[in-house]
């Protein structure tokens, strides 16, 4: 009962994601058409979406106490399911065959990882955590996590290659460490909630450092990839990769899959192989969206005088005005 209720949660808190975004991105719409454009923080609808991100944000924290993390990470696919359907409503986006495709591959695969994931006790005291951190299996997978991030990080800084599979990979290498470190401090406090304290134990402080160190700097890294390439590519890879990471450090620092059947971790794994499907699906061929100014007001210019308007010509990079003038704005320009 206690993991079939974190995968709700985990769900439900993926879900709320999804509408947190498309709110966000609603506000920013309606600020752009606004006359005088306002900053975003002053937007009670795009306050709303930020709430509504931090709730969701703290339900997938507890899940992670209360189901194992190779069926949590996965469920991040309801994010991007929930995102295809609800812009549909908030930004009248059209629905396209590729998402019913999408979301019906995603369902399956929802299904049989929620049907075939590990069934292990979710309680984890502060002992446990520190039996887990030195053990031979985790010590081995670090080396060589440590070991790969540095050869990555090196192209990055000294080649400044800037690939989307680089910069991705380095991604999920951190985003291993910080749902390891996600799900110790969350059971932590959970046995802490109910009695067991277990916040006095110094592997807590030292989860929660490598937390909040790897989640950050996975951000910059994930935000150094949006800068570079669109979300269409980057938002399928990331989960694929985030995924694939998470699932293996839950099998190599908890154990997870320790005593489960061969049938269900195949099963398992298809199930994750639907979900990557469906997500690539949804994502393939979705045009960005970007914020058109249909003109320039001459007005805005400084040391002009003209009352007509600026169009951008799509056949060359300087502007074509509407009116006689044309030839004098372009040599002022």
């Amino acid at each position: 009962q206690t993991q079939l209720f974190g995968v709700l949660l985990a769900a439900a808190s993926n879900f709320l994601i999804s509408v947190s975004l498309n709110i966000q991105k609603c506000a920013h719409l309606r600020l752009a058409l606004r006359a005088e454009p306002k900053p975003c923080y002053r937007s009670k609808l795009w306050c709303w979406g930020i709430a509504l991100l931090g709730l969701a944000e703290l339900g997938n924290f507890t899940a992670y106490a209360l189901a194992p993390i190779a069926l949590v990470a996965p469920l991040g696919c309801v994010s991007v399911l929930g995102s295809a359907f609800i812009s549909v409503f908030f930004l009248k986006k059209t629905m396209r065959t590729a998402d019913i495709l999408g979301g019906t591959l995603t369902i399956t695969g929802i299904y049989l990882l929620v049907t075939f994931a590990p069934n292990v006790p979710q309680e984890l005291t502060a002992r446990q955590v520190q039996n887990y951190l030195v053990s031979w299996p985790f010590l081995v997978y670090s080396i060589l996590e440590i070991l790969i991030f540095c050869i990555l990080l090196y192209f990055y800084k000294r080649k400044a290659v800037k690939h989307i599979m680089v910069l991705l990979m380095m991604v999920a290498l951190l985003a291993s460490l910080t749902v390891i470190a996600v799900k110790a401090v969350a059971s932590m406090i959970a046995l802490s909630v109910t009695g067991k304290m277990q916040l006095t134990y110094s592997v807590f402080s030292v989860m929660s450092v490598l937390m909040a160190t790897s989640c950050a700097f996975q951000i910059k890294f994930l935000n150094q990839a949006m800068h570079l390439y669109e979300a269409t590519v980057v938002v399928p890879i990331n989960f694929v990769f985030f995924t694939t990471s998470a699932i293996i450090s839950g099998v190599i620092f908890y154990r997870e899959f320790q005593s489960a059947a061969l049938l269900s971790v195949f099963m398992f794994l298809f199930g994750c192989l639907l979900s990557f499907l469906g997500v690539i699906i949804i994502a393939k061929n979705k045009k960005e969206e970007h914020l058109q100014i249909p003109f320039i007001d001459c007005g805005h210019i400084p040391g002009q005088k003209l009352t007509g308007k600026i169009q951008p010509d799509s056949h060359c990079s300087c502007y074509g005005t509407l009116n006689k003038e044309d030839d004098l704005v372009k040599r002022q320009s």
